[in-house]
């Protein structure tokens, strides 16, 4: 890409997913009550920072991105606003806060960390920068807890997401996880469906994998999982004006998904007859893919056509996935050879369509 985003948007860039960190447990305990730092501290818990991205992989954050040697990536709002709300001239940023609150087994002090942090979020990054928005932590492990945090917090302008991991303990269509979904379209909020997940469970549908690349090129299979599950159980009938943006999913696999799941729809419609159309057209309505990270074929033509066969150019949003580095330069972070349309629609048209701007 020739140009800065700014020039050829000639508006503000939506980076609808950008990665800040609770710096180390003590930050929270501002927000936490007496009880429940004392509770931190007797069972000495330094942190729920989760190993998705491990120290010192490539993947893991882009150079300069550490505030100081040992200090987390995303954890300063300086350097995240120099390295990327500047150089871009972003508008909106949403921010994902990936702390393992979804991961306690103690449902109680789930709860409460999820307060915690969503308190941290507003006092130390959302009142600080106008530009800033930022998704729910949930302890979803308790969806009806989850739900009552969403009431808590839901009518902050500041939040405009519900985030959820997509390894999950069931299937995120099951009826368990309804609570989450009617609170959130009380509130106008989408829900965010980010890589990572719960652990106590195989991450692979055959079993424990032995390398991290095996990990991590196996998201995507937890990601066409849970959408076939939202579609399938009828999610989007009980819920119409739902939203759900899947992040850091990749999005390449979405047509050849669609095709598969429209034609076993057409066989097997009688056992889920509230799903009264093509799941493909459920898709389109309901489901947005963040950009980043991108398996880009070689050939740009190639990726135009993926977009053209998912038949929507409503269904992508940019983002530039910070710290975590997927491209040398910041202008790869978008395509290159896309329409001038399609470019302007996912910097910042869609986003504007999906949240609360």
């Amino acid at each position: 890409m020739e140009k800065d985003l700014a020039v050829k948007t000639r508006t503000g860039v939506i980076d609808c997913d950008v990665h800040h960190a609770v710096p180390s447990m003590a930050a929270l305990y501002p927000y936490l009550s007496e009880r429940w730092r004392d509770y931190v501290k007797e069972h000495n818990i330094k942190s729920l920072e989760p190993n998705y991205y491990p120290r010192g992989n490539p993947l893991s954050a882009r150079p300069g991105s550490e505030p100081s040697p040992g200090a987390l990536p995303g954890s300063d709002l300086g350097l995240l606003q120099r390295q990327v709300l500047e150089p871009w001239s972003v508008q909106y940023a949403i921010l994902h806060c990936l702390y393992g609150v979804q991961m306690i087994h103690n449902e109680d002090l789930a709860a409460q960390l999820a307060q915690a942090v969503n308190d941290w979020q507003v006092a130390e990054w959302l009142e600080k920068d106008s530009r800033l928005r930022a998704s729910i932590v949930v302890p979803s492990q308790n969806p009806l807890r989850a739900a009552e945090e969403i009431h808590r917090v839901g009518k902050h302008p500041g939040f405009v997401q519900v985030l959820l991991l997509v390894r999950s303990e069931k299937p995120y269509g099951k009826r368990y996880y309804w609570p989450i979904y009617e609170a959130a379209e009380q509130y106008g909020l989408t829900v965010g469906i980010h890589a990572g997940g719960v652990t106590g469970y195989p991450i692979m549908p055959v079993g424990w994998p032995s390398h991290y690349i095996e990990d991590y090129v196996s998201h995507a299979q937890a990601f066409q999982s849970q959408l076939i599950s939202l579609v399938s159980e009828g999610v989007f009938v009980k819920f119409p004006r739902l939203r759900v943006v899947m992040m850091e999913s990749g999005f390449t696999w979405v047509p050849s998904l669609m095709w598969r799941f429209d034609k076993n729809w057409k066989g097997l419609r009688r056992e889920i007859p509230w799903v009264d159309r093509l799941p493909s057209e459920v898709m389109r309505d309901h489901i947005r893919f963040t950009l980043q990270p991108l398996d880009e074929p070689p050939k740009p033509e190639i990726l135009l056509k993926v977009i053209e066969q998912m038949g929507s150019d409503e269904m992508l949003l940019f983002s530039s996935d910070y710290p975590h580095w997927h491209y040398d330069e910041r202008e790869e972070a978008l395509p290159a050879g896309l329409p001038v349309d399609l470019e302007r629609k996912i910097l910042f048209e869609n986003a504007r369509a999906v949240y609360r701007f």
